[in-house]
């Protein structure tokens, strides 16, 4: 198993550092949830509002996140990392999530990517201070991070530009899926 970061590697014992690959199985096992989630809301919003003039540009965001979830999966194989638990959850809930906000109405519906995306731009970040407290923590796992970040973030930033704000209820809609978002988030850490 390739390490991520140097000081994962095989030490002479042969011992591995116990936090340091469990804080790297977390951030694999809990990325490859959140990514799973995303790609199961664009689904629910495409359910909806696919046929609409919103479908391309969900499709957009939809295309993004199910290469987001291939890569964590593809993580979850290389490092033999244990996905959560919670799995089966997450997919009916991140379905159920997009094609509910999106039979709210084109708005509600951009309000949920906000929201989430919010949250995930937030938690990528934190990942990405905790990977560099390692000067040697591997390139491409950051790089990786930052990429989807930046795509997360695209993804908040155009729902603004199509009226997640203007959506009824916004705040206490807004509110409650970035709760859920989270704690979803410290579900998936430990189990």
């Amino acid at each position: 198993m390739q390490a991520l970061c140097r000081r994962s590697l095989p030490i002479v014992s042969g011992a591995r550092s116990k936090t340091d690959l469990a804080v790297l199985d977390e951030i694999i096992r809990v990325d490859h949830a959140g990514e799973l989630g995303a790609d199961r809301i664009y689904a629910g919003q495409m359910a909806v509002l696919g046929a609409t003039s919103k479908g391309p540009l969900i499709k957009h965001m939809w295309d993004q996140e199910k290469h987001h979830r291939a890569t964590f999966e593809g993580l979850i194989r290389k490092h033999r990392v244990r996905p959560t638990v919670m799995t089966p959850i997450w997919n009916v809930a991140g379905f159920m999530l997009g094609a509910g906000t999106a039979l709210m109405g084109e708005k509600a519906a951009m309000a949920c990517t906000v929201a989430v995306e919010t949250v995930i731009v937030e938690h990528y970040n934190d990942q990405l201070r905790t990977l560099l407290e390692d000067p040697d923590c591997n390139k491409e796992l950051m790089d990786t991070i930052v990429k989807f970040r930046d795509e997360e973030q695209e993804h908040h930033d155009t729902g603004i530009d199509y009226g997640a704000e203007e959506a009824p209820f916004y705040n206490a809609l807004s509110n409650v899926i970035k709760a859920g978002c989270k704690a979803a988030i410290s579900i998936s850490k430990v189990v």
